[in-house]
């Protein structure tokens, strides 16, 4: 049986940090009221002129160099984002370019926080089938750039960033499965109200957070179950939660239904805030180069964004 399997993983974040205190400034919030809501303390903001594709670059040459394959050995790239440098080609075809890949398969895929675990499953499908031997996984987003600096409700959660796995074919198990879902009837929920379609006005985050808040818990805690129940698995077989870093109530509360200490738990949205479709593949590289993941471990990757979508992966790193 083919598997796919994850062999190299990389992550960069903009060097422009922006703090708690910095935000003070700029709007009518504090640190203490950031941290105790979402724990989060700082992000990182990309410069002007640093568009995604900058960010996915470096992303996606550390994960290369891990796995210890060159653009000669990438037969599929792709990358996760809401926030395209152009409306076409795709940032996949753009960090294709640049990587020095000629002739595979490339392509975005959007599913806002859930891009990654959506990425990942298509990956694996590739790779599964035997379409594809060695793919290139990134989600990357400037979402900075969608934000309302006046609105202290969303403006305070989000920085930049991306993150990047080299996804392998292998005989030995490594994804076990993914399972991704969607729902559109709560688009309002949590949307940009602007595009194409009423000339691209209106091109910032609305969010009714308390709503999204209840919806996020919910839907994770039924994820666990639906991952768990089509592996036949227990809780206690997870090592590793990687789940989406939106919010530290939420991974809180996600990890509470798993009845898994926060010690196996990979936070890191104290550091950077919600990087959207980047905020797993950031934090599963930071704890696998931190040596907390090892070899042979179960991991269960997890997300939920605006759409509503949401998604897991359960694999053996």
């Amino acid at each position: 049986m083919t598997y796919s399997r994850i062999t190299g993983t990389g992550s960069y974040l903009p060097e422009n940090v922006l703090t708690n205190k910095d935000l003070e400034k700029i709007v009518d919030t504090s640190d203490q009221w950031i941290q105790e809501r979402t724990g989060i303390k700082k992000r990182h903001i990309a410069v002007d002129g640093q568009a995604t594709s900058d960010l996915a670059e470096v992303a996606s040459k550390n994960a290369m160099e891990a796995a210890g394959r060159t653009a000669d050995d990438i037969d599929l790239i792709v990358v996760a984002t809401t926030t395209p440098d152009k409306i076409f080609p795709s940032t996949a075809c753009l960090l294709q370019r640049r990587l020095g890949i000629h002739g595979c398969a490339a392509f975005d895929v959007q599913a806002v926080c859930t891009g990654f675990v959506y990425a990942m499953g298509v990956a694996d499908q590739f790779i599964r089938n035997g379409t594809a031997r060695c793919a290139l996984v990134v989600g990357a987003e400037t979402i900075s750039r969608l934000l309302d600096w006046n609105d202290r409700s969303t403006c305070v959660l989000f920085g930049d960033g991306a993150g990047a796995v080299i996804l392998e074919s292998s005989d030995e198990p490594g994804i076990l499965s993914t399972h991704l879902h969607a729902d559109g009837a709560y688009e309002d929920l949590l949307h940009v109200p602007g595009g194409l379609g009423n000339g691209l006005e209106d091109l910032a985050v609305e969010m009714r957070g308390n709503e999204v808040f209840r919806m996020a818990v919910n839907t994770l805690g039924r994820i666990v179950d639906e991952t768990l129940d089509a592996n036949g698995m227990q809780k206690s077989d997870v090592d590793w939660l990687v789940p989406h870093q939106a919010n530290i109530r939420i991974i809180q509360a996600t990890a509470r239904k798993l009845g898994m200490d926060m010690d196996h738990v990979v936070v890191t949205v104290d550091e950077h805030g919600n990087t959207s479709a980047a905020s797993v593949p950031l934090a599963l590289d930071t704890a696998v180069r931190d040596g907390r993941i090892q070899r042979g471990e179960t991991l269960l990757l997890e997300a939920f964004g605006g759409g509503f979508t949401w998604g897991s992966v359960l694999l053996k790193y």
